[in-house]
């Protein structure tokens, strides 16, 4: 129940900030913060209700991993809206609080099981926790990136799309060794802990790999050919794609791999 109002306040700020893009005068809404605060905190409370009800970290299944990626993409949006480093674009801000919405409608799906379950003696580690958590923030900065790259595609304005450039390139800069050590050091040293072996060629392993060379290649891209422009924010969308794929198509297309259980 908890998730279900959390989901309502995100389509509400979705909806408002929806309805002020075609404000004329620019002016921002007012409201759909208010929303977003109310939805990070139901969020909160649910991943600490299903923390305390299985006595370990509420991270181990597609449900609660959905939970708590929609909790940082609404953090996310809503720190971008009151920052004062870069320039704030509606656009932009409306594209992460519909991420946000987008993967705790996929935590409502029939696809991600809401039993509460405690997790099977591998998963129950502090290092998993690393891994999962530092993982997921930086794929939710990615996701940053990737919103900032498509309005950059779409746009037509030479100084906002240097300004979407920079936000897409500042997330990158900053998500990209949080997932390194997330996804690779961490996951490395739970897999040894767990299975015994450092890197298995689990389907996820792979796949995880494939998308860090991906932001490896924009991050030299822009720092040592430094080179910008449409083909950059393309990489940061394929990146992204290779995110979602690594999360979702792992999952349900290649099962049978070690990390099948989440």
């Amino acid at each position: 129940m908890t998730a279900t109002f959390a989901f309502g306040f995100l389509v509400a700020a979705a909806i408002l900030e929806a309805v002020y893009l075609f404000r004329r005068d620019g002016a921002l809404d007012p409201v759909s913060p208010v929303f977003l605060s109310a939805a990070l905190v139901l969020l909160a409370v649910e991943i600490a209700r299903r923390s305390l009800a299985i006595r370990f970290f509420a991270l181990t299944s597609l449900y609660e991993s959905l939970l708590f990626l929609s909790w940082l993409l609404a953090a996310l949006a809503l720190a971008y809206r009151y920052q004062r480093r870069f320039s704030y674009f509606p656009k932009l801000g409306f594209g992460m609080s519909l991420l946000a919405l987008a993967f705790l409608a996929l935590a409502s799906s029939p696809l991600a099981p809401k039993g509460v379950r405690p997790p099977v003696p591998a998963l129950q580690s502090g290092w998993l926790v690393l891994h999962v958590s530092f993982a997921f923030v930086g794929e939710s900065l990615f996701a940053l990136s990737f919103a900032a790259s498509v309005a950059y595609l779409f746009s037509r304005d030479g100084k906002r799309r240097e300004e979407l450039d920079r936000i897409a390139y500042t997330a990158v800069a900053a998500g990209y060794p949080i997932f390194t050590l997330g996804a690779l050091i961490f996951g490395a040293v739970w897999a040894e802990q767990a299975w015994g072996s450092w890197w298995s060629w689990d389907p996820k392993e792979t796949w995880a790999a494939v998308t860090w060379l991906v932001y490896t290649a924009y991050l030299h891209l822009r720092l040592v050919a430094k080179k910008g422009g449409k083909s950059v924010a393309l990489l940061s969308v394929l990146g992204f794609a290779l995110t979602l794929f690594t999360f979702f198509g792992v999952n349900f297309l290649l099962k049978g791999g070690l990390h099948s259980y989440k």
